[in-house]
């Protein structure tokens, strides 16, 4: 299993859907937020709303999110962690295109990472209860 403590600072980022399930607007239909963090403080560098298409974001949000990323460090991670089960072809590509390594692993080993930032979206948008179930 990962964990933070694996990690110094910017050696990895991870990219991951933020939310659970689609965030719904009226006027523009559902949105996934992407996002990226920084495996070793787990500070989340970039988000980015990406309208539910299945594919994940498309090639320009992608590079925007790595692009915003790279602003708060400076520099590239070594490696990039990604959900198996996400599909993010074009953030893999992009990532790839910048010389960073990328690593697929299943969703649940980066559980320590993200769950806080997930936990804190999803009560941001729906209050402490959401998601909880009796």
């Amino acid at each position: 299993m990962l964990h933070p403590d694996q990690f110094q600072v910017n050696e990895a980022w991870i990219a991951f859907r933020l939310n659970e399930w689609p965030v719904h607007t009226e006027q523009d239909g559902d949105f996934d937020i992407f996002a990226f963090m920084d495996a070793a403080s787990c500070f989340l560098l970039s988000s980015r709303p990406v309208p539910v298409t299945g594919e994940g974001p498309r090639k320009l949000e992608s590079r925007r999110l790595l692009k915003q990323a790279k602003a708060h460090k400076k520099r590239w991670p070594k490696t990039l962690f990604v959900p198996r089960e996400e599909p993010a072809s074009s953030i893999v590509a992009e990532a790839k295109r910048q010389g960073i390594a990328v690593v697929h692993v299943p969703e649940h080993q980066l559980l320590p990472f993200i769950g806080d930032a997930r936990e804190g979206f999803r009560e941001s948008f729906n209050g402490p209860q959401a998601g909880k179930h009796d």
